[in-house]
């Protein structure tokens, strides 16, 4: 690894680890080998499939081959090792793996390194329970071995390896060089959850210190020698290209080293980032915009709102929907429109890139190691192993980092290719650069009907959808858009749970919108939650039925989603009356279901609505049904930020486009929910012995129906576009 300069000493520190004992799942029963850069008189210890490293002064480190970014990830993987490993919590620290597909593999998506789709937890369950289990079984081994005991008479706790006839014990430091030396066992037996004194309870999060006290390495605490900070000007409109530029008076600003043109604009580098910000702004481009995008808002949504008077490709049917609106005593429609949205993490995105003769390393908060490796690899002339990736912490990516086009990451390589390799560079999007020049949650039109029949039951449900492909042109169209159908756009419509017999849904996905898309927390539930939620309130309202009771009857055949939806009905008091309002206000109560990534989450939400339209949220009451709760605390935190996230996009959240353009810059004009908007927020996780399931997404999609349904109990009108406004809810 190339020298980097980190901006003090403790946080050089903590980039440091002693190497001991490794080991990881699956590992052949000769694959004891010395860690490159070890000295020769160093303990041996395992290379292939490394998950876990015991070091001499009883570190345990667990390595991490999913992206920390302020979800807990590193938290929930250490605790499924260490629990089976029975280490000592306080000793247990956390690493990101090394760009690896063969060691590191998403076992969902494989073989490919990434984080994503909630999977992190799930798809490592067995994996890091075998890995802490075989470490286990070594250490144990070394110590019978080495007090000539059976090790059937062994136990293991806290980090101490105990024989209790001879009082001997040993801490994981002593036995380490001695375990490294053993056989990995062909088999381990993993404990019973009766058992388990870590998984289950709410062990403080290791990252929270060092993210307090300075020491924890993001992207923008890496500082190499020599290395050049770049900023770069994108064009206003997607498509458009420079024609020329003059970089004489961005070459003045003090600081400023190079301007160079690439294929996404034109890129100021600087000593610094507030140099190469100033040297940006006096930079003039002229822009190209003959292929430019040019339709603003309004006008996409005009042509999705015709799109969707016609039939779209089926993307599912069941039953006889039209013999079933034939004979309908009642027909209930309604129509749902969703904005773009952008990510807007707190650190924007961001990347270091160093290039040698020996090949490429980065730095960054890396999500799609597989991808952005290979992308490299590409532009650089490499072999994808010649591209080494440092996974540092990020400072969020609700999906914006997981781009498979590598966009920013690309971008950075560019700019080290157009100066020659001469320098590392690091590259910073400001705020701005992120909100325009970024990716976004498509925009989506819905439009729904209803068809009950003269007992007011629910016979027929007709759901038309019309919005971009967020996989079309990414390595997963092959696998997940069948027939033209994309699967993340329909996610939550074509698996509605509800028991009707008759039903369609079908899809519309136009090609010539040029806006680029990309997943964003809760990817196709994001919207089609709402849209289904809403309007099935809007159903029970139109065939006189408790929204509760009537979810509960239409999902007989469907345990989870009626746990979770009993859990919150009870828990928020369902049924029972609200307190009144201030004089003028109304108040209500509205409830969502919705399966998403596995998990299943109800929420109910209190609102007070004033006379004029001004929406308060009160309080939202969450159940969540996400398998066995490895760390209930991380759990309950992830859901209460969902509530944030999602709220801040139901009051806020609209990225707007004029001629092609858009409009929002920053906070001020894309603003997130403030602290004293923060409603109280209660989360009641149901006791369950299923494999876990994601927890980082499902908390989103509830969040918004359950307030529009709120608003509907209280005055009477759904609202049918998002985000909310007081116009839309005025007495």
């Amino acid at each position: 690894m190339l020298n980097t300069t980190i901006e003090n000493a403790s946080r050089r520190s903590f980039m440091q680890g002693a190497a001991g004992l490794t080991l990881g799942f699956c590992l052949p029963a000769t694959a004891a080998a010395p860690v490159a850069g070890q000295a020769a008189s160093a303990p041996p210890v395992f290379a292939p499939n490394a998950f876990l490293r015991i070091a001499p002064d009883n570190t345990v480190t667990v390595i991490s081959k999913h992206l920390e970014m302020g979800q807990g990830t590193y938290t929930g993987l250490a605790t499924i090792l260490a629990e089976e490993l029975d280490a000592d919590w306080q000793t247990v620290h956390i690493e990101g793996a090394p760009a690896d597909a063969q060691r590191y593999n998403n076992l969902f998506w494989g073989p490919n390194q990434g984080t994503g789709g909630s999977t992190a937890m799930a798809n490592s369950w067995d994996q890091l329970r075998q890995a802490g289990a075989s470490g286990r079984a070594m250490l144990v081994s070394a110590a019978a071995k080495r007090w000539r005991v059976p090790a059937a008479e062994i136990t293991v706790r806290d980090g101490v390896v105990s024989h209790a006839a001879s009082k001997r014990q040993a801490r994981f430091g002593e036995l380490a060089a001695a375990a490294a030396a053993e056989a990995v066992p062909a088999s381990v037996t993993l404990k019973e959850a009766k058992d388990f004194r870590l998984i289950g309870r709410s062990a403080p999060r290791r990252d929270s210190a060092d993210k307090t006290n300075g020491k924890a390495v993001f992207t923008q605490d890496i500082h190499l020698p020599g290395m050049l900070v770049a900023v770069v000007a994108h064009p206003p409109r997607f498509g458009a290209t420079v024609r020329r530029f003059d970089a004489t008076a961005a070459r003045r600003v003090k600081g400023v080293v190079d301007v160079v043109q690439i294929p996404s604009g034109v890129a100021v580098l600087a000593r610094d980032t507030w140099s190469a910000k100033k040297g940006r702004d006096a930079l003039s481009v002229d822009w190209d915009e003959t292929r430019a995008f040019r339709l603003g808002s309004d006008e996409i949504l005009a042509r999705y709102r015709e799109m969707a008077k016609s039939p779209g490709l089926v993307a599912h049917r069941t039953g006889d929907p039209e013999q079933a609106f034939a004979n309908a005593a009642n027909i209930v429609k309604a129509t749902y429109d969703f904005p773009y949205l952008a990510h807007a993490a707190m650190e924007p995105m961001n990347c270091v890139i160093h290039l040698t003769e020996q090949g490429c390393e980065v730095w960054n908060g890396e999500q799609l190691n597989t991808g952005d490796q290979s992308r490299l690899a590409e532009v650089f002339g490499l072999r994808p192993e010649q591209v080494k990736i440092n996974m540092l912490y990020a400072g969020g990516s609700f999906g914006r980092r997981a781009n498979t086009h590598s966009d920013y990451v690309v971008e950075t390589a560019r700019i080290v290719q157009a100066i020659g390799g001469k320098a590392p560079v690091k590259l910073v999007w400001m705020r701005e650069d992120d909100m325009r020049a970024g990716y976004y949650r498509p925009l989506f039109h819905h439009a729904l009907e209803a068809a009950l029949d003269a007992g007011g039951r629910l016979s027929g449900w007709r759901h038309r959808l019309v919005g971009q492909s967020i996989l079309a042109g990414s390595p997963f169209e092959s696998m997940m858009v069948k027939d033209g159908i994309d699967a993340v756009s329909v996610e939550g419509a074509a698996n509605l749970p509800y028991a009707i017999a008759n039903r369609l849904v079908d899809l519309h996905t136009p090609k010539d919108i040029a806006v680029p898309v990309l997943w964003w927390r809760s990817v196709g539930s994001s919207h089609t939650a709402y849209a289904t939620e809403v309007f099935l309130d809007v159903v029970a309202r139109a065939a006189g039925k408790d929204p509760v009771a009537w979810r509960l009857e239409l999902l007989a055949e469907h345990p989870r989603h009626r746990g979770v939806l009993q859990l919150v009905a009870e828990k928020s008091g369902w049924g029972t009356p609200l307190p009144v309002g201030s004089p003028g206000s109304r108040r209500g109560r509205g409830v969502a279901v919705h399966e998403s990534f596995q998990s299943y989450v109800a929420q109910v939400a209190e609102v007070t609505v004033a006379a004029d339209g001004t929406l308060k949220v009160d309080r939202v009451a969450c159940a969540v049904d996400c398998g066995i709760a490895i760390n209930p605390d991380n759990i309950r935190s992830q859901v209460e930020g969902a509530v944030g996230f999602a709220l801040s996009a139901a009051l806020y959240g609209e990225i707007t486009l004029r001629e092609g353009a858009v409009v929002e810059g920053n906070f001020d004009t894309y603003p997130p929910i403030r602290i004293g908007e923060m409603p109280r927020v209660e989360v009641h996780i149901v006791s369950s012995a299923a494999r876990p399931t994601g927890i980082g997404e499902p908390g989103v999609p509830p969040l918004a129906p359950a307030v529009a349904n709120a608003i509907g109990a209280a005055t009477g009108k759904y609202p049918d576009r998002l985000p909310f406004r007081a116009e839309d809810l005025r007495a």
